[in-house]
């Protein structure tokens, strides 16, 4: 495993191949995000340990994204088991990526813990159980000042889970080890990181002003509005795509996995 440093103009690449791999089995891995999406949904759902369960299995959920991103840019049709890909080696390998997802969670709810310092849980209560966002609550400076401090320290969070799945899989590197060359390899390679997060801003916002357009002028707000969520699914499933490239470009992964894992 070795370190590269990338241009900051492969920031861009990263997001074109992810939505050129997309391309190539948009069925296949529109339907896997989906039933990603979902499962995480479901067990959030769940009362008292749910959402905490979610959380555990994140980083796990997402290795299976990778992975089927990988199986779609050799040509190959990613099978729904695919998303189960941590769970289908050594249990050493398991109980690595369990613990990462252990470290995820108490993260996260450390960061939600700070943000009810702002707006006394408001914005915690409903990122961990769910609820109705209204305008009043969004329109409150509390509630705002919580939600901008969550965002902020949710960056350096994802930067140390950004590889870590992947680290821990597919080269056995230990969970604690994984977070600290996935933080490492972000801030290394920053310029391409930022270019790659500008790229899929642009394409977010280009493709809802797109659809938003198009359905306005054909079938009125209600059709705009219909539109929407699909298309918000769409682009996320092509975003989790181009992650596999931020990856393989970083680490120089090849198609050798260590022992008892599977791509």
């Amino acid at each position: 495993m070795k370190l590269n440093i990338v241009p900051a103009k492969v920031g861009l690449q990263w997001v074109k191949l992810g939505i050129k791999t997309f391309l190539k089995q948009p069925l296949a891995l529109a339907g896997l995000f989906v039933m990603f999406f979902a499962a995480m949904s479901v067990l959030s759902l769940l009362p008292l340990i749910g959402g905490l369960m979610a959380l555990v299995l994140l980083p796990a959920s997402t290795l299976g994204l990778m992975a089927a991103t990988k199986e779609a840019s050799k040509g190959k049709f990613p099978m729904p088991t695919i998303l189960i890909t941590a769970f289908r080696t050594s249990q050493q390998q398991i109980k690595a990526m369990l613990i990462l997802g252990a470290v995820y969670a108490l993260g996260f709810l450390l960061i939600m813990g700070v943000s009810t310092l702002f707006d006394g849980g408001k914005f915690a209560r409903l990122a961990l159980m769910g609820g109705t966002l209204t305008r009043e609550t969004v329109m409150e400076p509390d509630f705002q000042s919580a939600a901008w401090a969550s965002l902020g320290l949710n960056i350096p969070l994802s930067m140390l889970f950004w590889h870590a799945p992947a680290l821990v899989h597919w080269y056995g590197v230990a969970p604690m080890k994984s977070l600290f060359f996935s933080f490492v390899a972000c801030i290394r390679n920053f310029g391409s990181y930022a270019l790659f997060s500008l790229g899929w801003i642009g394409v977010f916002m280009g493709l809802v002003f797109a659809v938003t357009a198009v359905t306005t002028l054909t079938g009125g707000p209600t059709a705009a509005s219909a539109a929407m969520f699909p298309t918000i699914l769409l682009i996320g499933a092509m975003f989790f795509t181009s992650i596999y490239f931020t990856f393989e470009s970083t680490f120089q992964l090849d198609d050798k996995t260590p022992s008892g894992n599977t791509p």
